[in-house]
């Protein structure tokens, strides 16, 4: 993988992240730059989790949202609990 790759996957980990934060109903008590972490590795989970089924772009993207939108819920319950 490049670094034009890399830079892009990173830049797309934190759209998904802003987007699976805004699919989970109510305010979250997690900070931003968490969300930010977790929308980046959801984006790389999601997309290979994608990848076992097909390629198409907007089946991907739904993936990484849903994922990223798992992470926010459990890291908001430990986040939460641990404060």
């Amino acid at each position: 993988m490049e670094i034009t790759g890399i830079i892009s996957a990173l830049v797309v980990g934190l759209i998904i992240g802003a987007l699976g934060r805004l699919v989970v109903p109510g305010k979250q008590a997690i900070p931003i730059w968490l969300t930010l972490i977790l929308g980046i590795i959801a984006a790389f989970i999601g997309g290979a989790i994608a990848a076992l089924f097909t390629t198409f772009w907007v089946f991907v993207l739904i993936v990484q949202v849903l994922v990223a939108a798992a992470a926010v819920v459990v890291a908001e319950k430990l986040y939460v609990r641990g404060t």
